[in-house]
C-alpha cells in the first residue's frame, strides 16, 4: 500500500503564506461592516451588526461608477494597445536580432526596466503636460510605452520558440511581411498575448502613482485614486476608506471568478511554450 508522506515544511509555509494573504482581507472586511464606535472598541473582533450603509456613503463620496468608467475605459484601451503594438515591437526585434541595430534596440528597451519611475516622474509630467496630454489619452499612451520594455522582453524570448520555417513558407506563397505577422504568427502568439494581457491588465487597474501625477480633473480620476477622498491632514475614516478599497476590489475578483479557467491556462501556456 502506497503512502503519501506529507511534505510538512512545504504545509507550513503554505498555511503561513495563505494567513499572510487572508489576514489583511479579513481586517478590510470586518473594519468595512463596522461603524467608528466599534471600531474603536476592538480592530480585530468581527462587527456585531453590519453597517452596509459604509459601502453606499463611499460609493457616493468617490463617485463610484463614474471612477469605476474612467479605470475600466484606460485599462481596456491600454492593454488592447498594447497587445497590438507591443507584439510588433517584439516581433520585429525577434526576426532581426542578428542585426547590430535591433540588437541594440532590445538591449534598450531592457535597460527601461531598471529606471524606477520615481527618478523619470517630473520630466514626464512636464513633457506631456507641453503636449496637452495630461489627461486619460496621454495616460493610455504612457502606459502603452511604459510597459514596452518588459512586454518586448517577454515576446522576443517567446517568439524564439516559433519555427521561422512557417513565415518562409508564407512568403514564398506570396504573402506579404505585414499579413504573415497578422496571419501567421499573431494567431501562433494567443498565450502569450493572454498573459501579457493579465499581467498588463493587473498593472494599470491597480496603478496610483501614474494617475496622481498625471490626471488633475476630478472627473477623470481612476478607482484607486479617489480613495484619497477619505484621508485628510487630520482625520482618516477608516470605515469608509475599507469599504471603498473592497469596491475598488470587486471588478477584478469577479473578472477572476468568470474567467480564472481561461486566465490559468493563459498563464500556464505562456510560460511553457
Amino acid at each position: 500500500m502506497n503512502r503519501t508522506k506529507t511534505n510538512w515544511t512545504v504545509t507550513v509555509l503554505l498555511i503561513l503564506g495563505s494567513l499572510l494573504i487572508l489576514f489583511p482581507l479579513y481586517m478590510t472586511i470586518a473594519i468595512a461592516l463596522k461603524n467608528p464606535q466599534e471600531l474603536a472598541k476592538s480592530v480585530l473582533s468581527f462587527p456585531v451588526h453590519a453597517h452596509w450603509n459604509n459601502f453606499k456613503e463611499a460609493i457616493q463620496v468617490t463617485h463610484y461608477f463614474r471612477s469605476f468608467g474612467n479605470s475600466a475605459l484606460i485599462t481596456i484601451s491600454s492593454v488592447v494597445l498594447i497587445i497590438l503594438t507591443n507584439s510588433m515591437v517584439g516581433y520585429a526585434i525577434a526576426r532581426n536580432m542578428h542585426k547590430r541595430f535591433f540588437k541594440f534596440l532590445y538591449y534598450y528597451f531592457i535597460s527601461a526596466m531598471f529606471i524606477p519611475f520615481p527618478i523619470i516622474m517630473l520630466p514626464v509630467v512636464k513633457e506631456m503636460s507641453q503636449l496637452h496630454l495630461a489627461n486619460r489619452i496621454g495616460l493610455i499612451i504612457l502606459y502603452v510605452v511604459y510597459r514596452l520594455s518588459f512586454n518586448t522582453f517577454v515576446y522576443v524570448g517567446y517568439l524564439k520558440s516559433i519555427p521561422i520555417e512557417l513565415e518562409e513558407a508564407a512568403l514564398i506563397d506570396g504573402a506579404s511581411r505585414w499579413s504573415v505577422f497578422w496571419r501567421v504568427i499573431f494567431p501562433l502568439m494567443k498565450p502569450i498575448n493572454a498573459t501579457i494581457g493579465i499581467l498588463n491588465a493587473l498593472t494599470v487597474w491597480n496603478d496610483f502613482m501614474l494617475p496622481l501625477v498625471l490626471l488633475s480633473k476630478p472627473s477623470q480620476m481612476t478607482l484607486p485614486l479617489v480613495q484619497y477622498a477619505f484621508q485628510s491632514k487630520f482625520h482618516t475614516n477608516f470605515n469608509l476608506s475599507f469599504a471603498s478599497y473592497l469596491l475598488a476590489l470587486l471588478p477584478m475578483i469577479l473578472v477572476y471568478i468568470f474567467l480564472q479557467k481561461r486566465i490559468i491556462n493563459g498563464v500556464v501556456q505562456g510560460s511553457i511554450k
